[in-house]
């Protein structure tokens, strides 16, 4: 018999969506360009940097064959910034995602590529550079914690200070997993409540997906009970006014 299979991605599965990110790397050997289901991959040719799958990336630092230029998002300043804006700045939000990149027209006016035309192409992960050399400091993107991981298990030594962005890390997952528990206090008015989820990350979602399911399921089931519990003390109120009205009448005769 088969198992049940769960509601959504597991963290496994998460983490293998985020190896489809592009992240930068510098090569050591010349590699031709490499035929994937996503299209081909950048001819590499030393030093000149490239932009690569995160997996293939993993790949080449293990046979020796590539650097990874770690974002500057993963630098120990700007770690630091996050932290001080969501234990500062903003104490209840999310520190913001990467903007999305901007394109030049004809004309030298550029424009982000998510714009509000609607025949603009909308672009997500991975296709955003938001873990590449280019991506900006001080902003997390969508796979954050996962990458961090994945660069600091199979490329620790490409990390600027490791072992503090390592404990920066922990103090950031702390502080945010603290205010995904927190924020459902909005979900308590009932199964309407809203709770703005932008910023937060791939893996915090799958993690706090199953608590956060069962406390609007579970705050469903109060209301139902309770709504129910009101219905039939009304029914038992009505009942006695009518049982008073009869006997009044009774009297009367």
């Amino acid at each position: 018999m088969a198992l049940p299979l769960p509601n959504a991605l597991v963290p496994n599965e998460v983490a293998f969506l985020c190896e489809m990110e592009l992240i930068t790397v510098v090569p050591r050997q010349r590699l031709d360009s490499i035929e994937l289901l996503g299209g081909p991959t950048p001819s590499l040719r030393p030093p000149r940097r490239s932009n690569i799958p995160v997996w293939l990336a993993i790949l080449l630092k293990k046979q020796r064959r590539a650097n990874i230029v770690a974002p500057a998002w993963l630098h120990p300043e700007s770690l630091r910034d996050i932290i001080r804006h969501e234990t500062t700045v903003d104490t209840t939000g999310w520190a913001p995602p990467p903007p999305p990149p901007v394109r030049a027209d004809s004309r030298g006016n550029a424009r982000r590529i998510n714009g509000d035309d609607p025949d603009e192409t909308v672009l997500s992960p991975p296709f955003l550079p938001s873990c590449t050399a280019d991506a900006p400091s001080g902003a997390l993107p969508y796979h954050w914690y996962e990458l961090a991981e994945m660069l600091l298990t199979h490329a620790g030594d490409d990390v600027p200070s490791a072992s503090e962005v390592r404990s920066l890390l922990r103090d950031l997952q702390e502080v945010r997993s603290a205010k995904m528990r927190a924020s459902t206090a909005q979900l308590e008015g009932g199964v309407d409540g809203v709770m703005s989820l932008r910023g937060v990350g791939a893996m915090e979602l799958a993690e706090a997906r199953g608590f956060v399911t069962a406390l609007v399921e579970g705050t469903r089931k109060l209301g139902a009970s309770a709504e129910a519990t009101r219905r039939e003390e009304e029914e038992e109120r009505g009942g006695d006014d009518a049982d008073d009205d009869g006997s009044d009448d009774d009297m009367g005769l």
